[in-house]
């Protein structure tokens, strides 16, 4: 399905009854919605959601632009090829939830998706029911990655679609759970898949600089007042552990969940207990 919000097309997917309480979920970096596991949204339906995940602009299906990044020109101060900023996928984010009939949602972000929801939380308060924020942080300078998965993130682009399956698996391998084993064939399938819905490194390019250039959200943040729940790996190289710490830092009463052995990404061993903290979340919100 598709909607038309902030000005651009955003392609979406709905789970579960109307009657569910709403629940959008926001993925990272140059990740399509197909990230969000089907099994993991299940789970969420069967506690009483009704989820919808979705294609941010420059992946997949929604809105691609045009503009080409200029990553070493924006390292050194230059913004001239920025695109958009983070703000603005907030505020797709907003539009998208108007246009789903919604007042208001739940919202769950992982990396640069918990970077907008922050933002979204901040820019539109009104929309936001509960925020969940897992493996993010308030800004460029909190988290940083270590050297390691900044030289996976900075890899250049696959020419094929083999080889951006292969390249799937060589950066999760990077980046992911070292507590866990890695489901190698999942993560090769969904990269094929993606190259087969919309393979676009400039895209990833434009959402990487809209990270780079995004002001710190440590204050905005403080003035947060919906219940709030903050997941982190222990053993995450990309977005290392302090920036979950400072999210949880900056939100009044958010609730901290930190997971030894979890990387930059969700082991599937640890659905049911993710599930669980943002079931009871989205339930005292409703009770409240």
């Amino acid at each position: 399905m598709r909607a038309t919000a902030n000005g651009i097309e955003i392609c979406y997917e709905v789970f579960g009854e109307p009657d569910g309480r709403p629940l959008l979920l926001v993925m990272g970096l140059g990740m399509q919605m197909i990230g969000w596991d089907e099994d993991f949204i299940g789970m969420l339906v069967d506690r009483g959601h009704q989820v919808v995940r979705f294609d941010n602009r420059d992946v997949g299906l929604s809105t691609h632009l045009a503009q080409e990044p200029d990553l070493m020109a924006v390292l050194s101060g230059d913004r001239s090829s920025v695109a958009y900023t983070l703000d603005d996928m907030a505020d797709d984010t907003a539009g998208l939830i108007e246009a789903l009939g919604w007042d208001a949602a739940h919202v769950v972000g992982a990396s640069m998706g918990g970077m907008i929801v922050q933002a979204l939380a901040i820019r539109n308060p009104g929309r936001v029911r509960s925020l969940t924020s897992i493996m993010s942080t308030t800004g460029p300078s909190v988290g940083q990655p270590t050297e390691a998965a900044t030289a996976a993130l900075f890899a250049p682009p696959a020419p094929d679609r083999d080889a951006a399956a292969q390249r799937a698996v060589e950066t999760w391998r990077v980046i992911g759970s070292p507590g866990f084993a890695m489901d190698t064939d999942r993560v090769a399938r969904v990269a094929r898949e993606s190259y087969d819905r919309g393979y676009d490194p400039a895209g990833t390019g434009r959402q990487l600089v809209a990270i780079i250039t995004a002001d710190d959200r440590t204050e905005g943040l403080r003035e947060v007042t919906v219940p709030a729940l903050v997941i982190h790996g222990e053993d995450d190289p990309l977005v290392t552990p302090p920036g979950g710490a400072a999210t949880a830092d900056a939100i009044p009463g958010a609730k901290l969940l930190t997971f030894p052995g979890m990387g930059h990404d969700l082991p599937r061993e640890l659905w049911p207990e993710i599930v669980d903290a943002i079931t009871e979340l989205t339930g005292r919100e409703t009770a409240g």
